[in-house]
């Protein structure tokens, strides 16, 4: 089954207006921009405990004086 009739047709991602691009040229084009609209950025990670216990190992626990503020964001 297609789609209803009182539908209006489903306009294409892309139209070539000049040039004659070859199959391979259009599947390049096309696979770049629907790379490009993903939409949303991607959200910073938070350290998780795994982070906290590795740097607990290393002793790399805050400590204060200067620069500490640097260092306690993990």
């Amino acid at each position: 089954m297609g789609p209803p009739a009182d539908t209006p047709p489903e306009q294409p991602p892309l139209t070539v207006v000049k040039g004659e691009p070859s199959a391979e040229e259009l599947a390049a084009l096309t696979a770049v921009v629907l790379s490009l609209g993903s939409g949303e950025p991607a959200a910073p990670e938070k350290p998780g405990a795994r982070h906290w216990i590795r740097r607990q190992q290393l002793q790399l626990a805050p400590k204060p004086g200067p620069g500490s503020w640097k260092r306690s964001r993990g």
